[in-house]
């Protein structure tokens, strides 16, 4: 029953009872393996929306003739909570298959094991190594699917496919058999292939629980403009007004580009598309001091002006090559793990008192980068220490805490030190672990690479970040490979507030001639996403220099 249907008979009971003298009652990475940047060129990193069930929100067009506003309140709470009650009734998720992986379709070394009267299947070592299995479904819609397993030594990730589409990785660190879930996946009725085959490898595989998915919540979508440094710069409270604001209803387009609005990735999305990003994706790496000691050089920071002077945002990471001291024998490797010797633990405990001056010369160089962008009244989208819980950056090697405390360190320096008032905190940490806390958050941030040609949403990752913590956060792709699907995003409202597609061959091809790669992300889908009423280019930017502050 429609919301103005049930006002109508509730006001004539109301009538009633009042004649009758009754009076009314009141009343929720793919790991992307040792990524590098040599000299000053930067390397080529690898890793129906179903709305939430609520009340109908159509709104009374007459006046209620002589029910008071107290009363007209009271319905309105009795309607709200039918809805409500309705809404959770609806919202049960129902399992609708178990599938015993020993009953699967095996593939390559993958083989029937068996301990302490437990079966399961194992064996997955080689790239064709799979395990696939049979789901029926009975209605089109969403679905979530349990992958119980075990890994076999530390934190693995494999792929899952369904029907030879790719839905990304899933992922298990427990010895012990546990839930491994990949969130919203939508089937349409029928049986489908679903498929877990080797990435990592590596694990101990006992069943797949498929179960209907709950709706999304569409408060998830609802956040503050309201910026974790309360001596924000206008232009960054603008900026994350305007964000704030287009969340949950557009996803921003964005492109890492070291040379700015007219180098080569910006080049072939245009000749492509006719258009320019929103967002331009940035690297302080070049003015990392021991980068700068051995010749680099870069204009990273006047590129950034110009883009925000033509209308665009800018987002910063940084991948900060270690002090001198800790370089093994490649330099320009300086911020991979397996090239260098620092010991962040060590650092921040204070054992050693040397690293942690460098450590903060550095932070002072780029500070100094940083002061340039606020004396142009510059915003930045600021991503630094990201995906530290990979490993495979220095500043995610010795584990969350001494991660979190340098996250911690660089915040109180840049902020209260060098009163950087311009920057808007975009933490891409990958873990809820390794969360710094919500008064250093404004937005979080995932960086996925799920391989090439694979247009999924990523919502299972997206609804993952969203819940690192209670507090409601903006949630970006801060990194992608391939260009995600509007159509996908929208459907399965994995509403990312911006993409930020990582450059060289993930869109131009290594040439000394501008032209465009296939490789991760087709010239058809490109345009798709460009030409897209969900997505934001450059030209459809407001002047965000004088856009109202929330």
């Amino acid at each position: 029953m429609k919301r103005k249907q049930i006002m109508v008979l509730l006001l004539a009971t109301f009538i009633a009872a009042q004649a009758a003298g009754c009076g009314g009652t009141d009343q929720d990475r793919a790991n992307q393996d040792n990524r590098f940047v040599q000299g000053n060129s930067q390397g080529n990193e690898i890793a129906d929306v179903e709305n939430a069930a609520q009340g109908n929100t159509e709104t009374d067009e007459t006046d209620q003739g002589n029910v008071s506003q107290e009363k007209k309140e009271t319905i309105d709470s009795e309607t709200s909570q039918e809805s409500a009650d309705e809404s959770s009734k609806n919202s049960m998720a129902e399992i609708v298959g178990t599938y015993e992986a020993e009953e699967a379709q095996l593939k390559g070394n993958v083989k029937v094991s068996e301990n302490a009267g437990v079966g399961y299947v194992s064996g997955f070592e080689k790239d064709d190594d799979s395990c696939s299995f049979a789901v029926d479904v009975d209605a089109d819609g969403f679905y979530d699917f349990n992958f119980v397993s075990a890994s076999e030594g530390g934190y693995k990730e494999n792929y899952v496919s369904v029907d030879g589409d790719s839905l990304g990785t899933v992922s298990v660190e427990n010895a012990e058999f546990t839930d491994s879930v990949v969130s919203r996946v939508y089937l349409t009725q029928g049986t489908h292939e679903v498929a877990v085959s080797k990435y990592w490898g590596w694990i101990k595989l006992d069943k797949l629980i498929v179960q209907t998915s709950e709706p999304i919540d569409e408060k998830i979508y609802q956040v503050s403009a309201e910026l974790v440094n309360p001596n924000a710069t206008d232009e960054a409270k603008r900026l994350m007004s305007y964000l704030a604001d287009t969340y949950g209803k557009n996803v921003l387009s964005g492109q890492y580009c070291d040379q700015g609005q007219f180098g080569k990735e910006m080049a072939v999305i245009n000749k492509a598309t006719g258009k320019y990003p929103a967002i331009l994706g940035l690297d302080f790496i070049e003015y990392s001091p021991s980068r700068a000691a051995n010749g680099s050089t870069s204009n990273a920071t006047d590129l950034a002006v110009k883009y925000w002077e033509n209308g665009g945002i800018v987002t910063f990471c940084w991948h900060w090559n270690v002090p001198e001291k800790y370089l093994k024998d490649i330099w320009w490797k300086g911020f991979n793990t397996e090239s260098v010797s620092i010991d962040l633990a060590k650092i921040m405990n204070g054992e050693d008192e040397e690293g942690y001056d460098l450590l903060l010369e550095d932070i002072d160089a780029i500070a100094q980068q940083l002061l340039i962008l606020q004396d142009a009244k510059v915003p930045v989208l600021w991503r630094p220490l990201h995906e530290a819980s990979g490993g495979w950056f220095w500043w995610g090697a010795s584990g969350p805490e001494a991660y979190q405390q340098l996250y911690r360190l660089l915040y109180d320096k840049l902020t209260n030190e060098y009163g950087l008032n311009n920057l808007i905190w975009l933490w891409n940490g990958q873990d809820r672990e390794w969360y710094p806390g919500d008064e250093y958050v404004d937005i979080i941030g995932e960086d996925i690479y799920p391989g090439e040609r694979v247009y999924g949403s990523q919502v299972n990752k997206y609804l993952e970040a969203v819940n690192y913590t209670p507090n409601t956060k903006m949630t970006v792709l801060s990194e992608n490979g391939c260009v995600p699907d509007p159509e996908l995003l929208e459907r399965d409202g994995a509403m990312w507030g911006f993409f930020c597609t990582w450059g060289g061959e993930f869109v131009a091809k290594d040439t000394s001639i501008f032209a465009l790669s296939e490789q991760y992300t087709e010239e058809a889908m490109l345009k798709k996403a460009y030409d897209s009423e969900l997505i934001i280019t450059l030209d459809e930017l407001p002047d965000l220099k004088s856009y109202p502050i929330r």
